[in-house]
């Protein structure tokens, strides 16, 4: 079916025509990704959708050259992996398959054209097969549906039908085919936000489920390209507090490669009142996380954003309230142990990523080059941090010889419920545990700036790293390495 589709639309599959971006892999014995040329690689970015503003120019190749700028845009802003659905059910005219088998020449041209320039602009996607929000809210339109000549007759036999299981398979095996051979392909995520909805209100399936379609597509794969994709399946974050038995399956799955879930929280993160408590939030949502992973396999949350104020109360949030809640959401992410900041779900009227949060990224990004990812096996540290003053949170990671620390005002707020710019600077202490004896080169940064502001050396002792920080007004980041030379000693 593949090759019928290629010589129809007179392209070749993404990754054949224009080889050459390396694959992305999960490090030997550190939670974080890899080229195959062993070069670090940290996922920052947001999802996208085939509708958005950004993208909908690719759709019937209406305004190509327009995408092809927006994504050099992104590159040039740190920006490395988006995050995207193979189809968007919102509307009617953008299913990847009508009916169930049969590719949509549209949907196809567009993955072809959007993978190759990616690979141009050396970003990678995440991408997920079905989008199952709209699908399941729209049932009664899609091609899947049984009354419509598909395999399913109920939404909540999705992960039960056999049929329905055959389908989705097909599918993957599709887009493998014809994309799988790109380095442009990150991973696979291969259930969007898997529910007991979804099976009849139960969990006892996901395993099952996951092993089957896992190990479908790794043959796939291996058999068409010599290798394999990682792999994931995501979850919207509370259903881990009403099923505590899916975790089992999200984070410790053996057929998985890496842990994302989806952060969102009714008390925060949904429908923020301040930038400080969806980081503090955050930062504990990631330690929970983590504490159910391997420490080997990498963690993030691949969707977060203010779902509520956005979608239930019809609020988009005010631009300079929302870049901070970003910024603060995607710092609070990396240093509690998260690869990369997260990837936000835009709730914007255009739905994008305004300018202030393209800013934050870049300036994470260029943070990102002061850690040997690669050799970080990285532990969640943030309650054992030790601050001089309850006018700061922190939040930390770190291992033997590397740390990274992040420190929040939390004491003031200004009348836009953000952290003041005018407010007194701050003096702080800190102690990090865990390092190994030895010299350390502590880089200080201003998130804000996306600059160095000063460098610090200090010796790590049995009680840890204590470190007399430059006073700050609003946060500062820390990357703790090494210090450089023959005195250094973290065996």
């Amino acid at each position: 079916m593949g090759s019928a589709l290629h010589k129809a639309h007179g392209a070749e599959p993404a990754g054949q025509a224009a080889a050459g971006l390396s694959w992305v892999q999960v490090a030997p014995g550190a939670p974080y990704f890899i080229t195959d040329q062993g070069q670090s690689w940290t996922p920052i970015g947001q999802n996208d959708a085939v509708t958005w503003p950004d993208f909908a120019g690719l759709f019937q190749r209406r305004d190509r050259a327009a995408v092809d700028r927006h994504l050099a845009w992104l590159s040039a802003h740190g920006v490395t992996c988006l995050r995207f659905m193979l189809e968007y059910c919102q509307t009617e005219n953008r299913y990847l398959e009508r009916p169930v088998g049969h590719f949509q020449p549209n949907m196809v041209r567009f993955w072809d054209d959007l993978l190759a320039l990616c690979e141009k602009h050396s970003l990678r996607l995440l991408l997920t097969p079905y989008d199952t929000f709209w699908m399941w809210r729209r049932w009664a339109h899609h091609p899947y549906n049984q009354a419509l000549g598909g395999p399913c007759r109920r939404r909540n036999q999705w992960l039960l039908c056999p049929a329905t299981r055959q389908a989705i398979k097909n599918r993957l095996s599709f887009a493998t085919a014809r994309w799988g051979g790109s380095g442009a392909l990150f991973a696979w995520d291969l259930w969007n936000e898997i529910h007991p909805a979804q099976a009849g209100n139960d969990t006892a399936i996901f395993h099952e489920f996951i092993s089957d379609i896992s190990q479908h597509l790794r043959q796939e794969e291996e058999r068409l390209h010599g290798r394999s994709h990682p792999q994931t399946v995501s979850v919207f974050g509370p259903v881990l507090g009403q099923y505590p038995s899916v975790a089992e399956v999200i984070f410790r799955h053996p057929q998985l490669d890496f842990a994302s879930t989806h952060f969102y929280d009714k008390a925060t993160i949904d429908n923020p009142r301040d930038t400080v408590a969806s980081a503090i939030c955050t930062g504990r949502l990631v330690r929970e996380a983590l504490a159910h992973l391997d420490p080997g396999r990498p963690f993030f949350d691949s969707e977060h954003g203010p779902i509520h104020a956005f979608k239930d109360r019809k609020r988009t949030l005010p631009e300079p309230f929302d870049d901070e809640y970003f910024r603060h959401m995607q710092w609070a992410h990396l240093a509690a142990g998260g690869a990369g900041g997260g990837l936000r779900w835009p709730y914007r009227q255009p739905h994008a990523l305004p300018p202030g949060m393209r800013a934050a990224q870049r300036r994470l990004a260029s943070f990102t080059k002061l850690i040997d990812w690669p050799t970080f096996r990285r532990r969640n540290l943030s309650a054992e941090l030790k601050l001089s003053t309850s006018a700061v949170t922190g939040f930390a990671c770190g291992d033997e010889a590397q740390a990274v620390v992040w420190l929040l005002r939390q004491d003031q707020r200004d009348r836009q419920r953000l952290v003041p710019k005018n407010a007194p600077a701050v003096s702080v202490q800190v102690r990090v545990p865990g390092l190994g004896p030895g010299r350390y080169q502590i880089v200080c940064w201003d998130t804000r700036a996306g600059r160095p502001t000063g460098q610090l050396t200090a010796t790590a002792a049995a009680g840890g790293l204590l470190l007399h920080l430059p006073s700050f007004v609003t946060d500062i980041a820390l990357a703790v390495r090494p210090q450089p030379g023959p005195a250094a000693d973290h065996s």
